[in-house]
């Protein structure tokens, strides 16, 4: 019987069809190259019939696209957590993105003042608006909130103790602990209190010569109810000017605007917090500030200075485009009424239930059309990213019940991603965590998911 395999083309004639010709037009050589051996190679393997040269090209294609897909890429959230840390945490406001790419087009002034002609600092840039809007003196940027952390211990306590409660010894995303972040900056952590209580008295106690700062760590992740106690900012100010010790308020959120209106309290705002006494208040760019992945560091002049010209800054220093795209989402905070309608986050916390409601009854509406069964059902929203950890937000949801966990499959495979959840067997979109502008976007995923 004859083997139908040795029939099978060879890598050069399949270079030569057109189909595969107008690919390596498109594409690197090596991609095509890689993927038409790889489709040889699963043909000779399986034992299959000679394709045609249109089911070559198709399959090869196929291969193209997959192998030039990029790994990282655009989803559409639609899980309901506003601040998806395995999504990316917040979208950047158009006014940002515009930013970024105007910076990125050529080269700019990151470390060059064009006033004087001379070398400048990237750490000047975002200071004046961050002293603007949150009563600061001074403030530096780095690339994350965990890195200011370790650079703040490591420049005032390298060698030398650090109070926090044990209430506040936190984990944060990915298992990494507040401990062994702080542990990283060469200072001694010393525990006070207990999980659930801690007085003035238990700082007051702990500290002693070698003692450097006190820690005060937002519990932004989870809640302690019952029988508790904590010492608040204002206390622990007091406890550490009698010893001449710095306050390091770890606030993480990096909320700009309080959100009591809108049902969200109990999350303080960096000038609530610097306000408070805290000598240096860190916080993240990319949760309720709404900006890029950063970490922000405010505080008194002669602190911030000291961090300033730590080595440990160098290290965690941020690039030209996160400087760009912060600065931009710190300027729409000039006016709050606007940051509320333009930095994605805030508008998406923000966002009247009525409002989502209408988007999904339009949306159903569409699938409808394309005879595809949905229906519109009341959802809970969170915040996500560990800022105000027991709101529930009322919200609506696209819901598919048929064929749910298939859907769901093609839906996260598509482009772009769509990342929804499955409840009871049904497939749930929730509209609070996706984009308006995204809903068309997010229809016509449907559609191909279903066909």
């Amino acid at each position: 019987m004859k083997d139908s395999r040795r029939d099978l083309p060879s890598v050069n004639a399949l270079l030569e069809t057109s189909g595969v010709k107008w690919l390596l037009e498109q594409h690197p050589r090596r991609v095509v190259l890689d993927a038409v051996r790889s489709a040889v190679d699963a043909a000779r393997t399986a034992g299959i019939a000679q394709p045609t040269e249109e089911q070559w090209v198709e399959t090869i294609a196929s291969a193209v696209r997959e192998a030039s897909r990029p790994s990282l890429r655009r989803v559409i959230n639609a899980t309901g957590v506003v601040l998806h840390t395995n999504l990316g945490r917040a979208p950047l406001a158009d006014v940002a993105i515009r930013a970024i790419g105007h910076v990125a087009e050529g080269y700019s002034n990151l470390e060059y003042d064009i006033e004087t002609g001379q070398r400048g600092s990237r750490y000047s840039h975002c200071v004046g608006l961050l002293q603007q809007l949150t009563g600061a003196e001074d403030a530096l940027v780095v690339n994350n909130c965990a890195a200011a952390l370790v650079l703040t211990l490591n420049a005032l306590a390298q060698k030398k103790e650090v109070l926090v409660s044990r209430g506040e010894l936190v984990e944060i995303g990915g298992s990494f602990r507040i401990p062994d972040i702080m542990a990283r900056s060469g200072a001694k952590l010393v525990e006070v209190g207990t999980t659930n209580r801690t007085h003035d008295d238990d700082y007051r106690r702990a500290i002693t010569p070698k003692t450097a700062a006190i820690v005060k760590v937002h519990r932004s992740n989870f809640t302690i109810e019952g029988f508790t106690a904590e010492v608040s900012v204002e206390r622990l100010a007091f406890i550490a000017a009698e010893h001449g010790l710095p306050v390091i308020h770890d606030l993480g959120s990096g909320l700009l605007l309080p959100l009591d209106d809108y049902g969200l309290s109990g999350e303080p705002t960096a000038s609530v917090a610097l306000a408070s006494g805290a000598t240096l208040v860190l916080m993240s760019g990319d949760k309720l500030l709404g900006g890029p992945q950063a970490g922000i560091i405010l505080g008194t002049t002669a602190v911030v200075a000291k961090l300033r010209k730590n080595p440990f800054a160098r290290a965690m220093r941020v690039d030209k485009l996160t400087l760009s795209a912060l600065e931009a989402t710190l300027r729409l905070y000039l006016e709050p009424e606007r940051a509320l309608k333009e930095v994605p986050v805030l508008a998406m916390l923000t966002e009247r239930v009525e409002q989502i409601e209408s988007r999904a009854r339009s949306m159903v509406s569409s699938l409808h059309s394309s005879n595809i069964d949905a229906e519109v059902a009341p959802s809970m929203a969170s915040v996500g990213g560990g800022a105000f950890p027991t709101a529930d937000i009322a919200s609506r949801a696209v819901v598919l019940s048929k064929d749910a966990e298939r859907t769901e499959e093609r839906l996260r495979h598509g482009e772009p991603a769509v990342i929804g959840r499955i409840a009871g067997g049904k497939l749930l979109l929730d509209l609070r965590s996706v984009l308006p502008r995204e809903d068309g976007v997010l229809v016509q995923a449907i559609v191909r998911a279903r066909s």
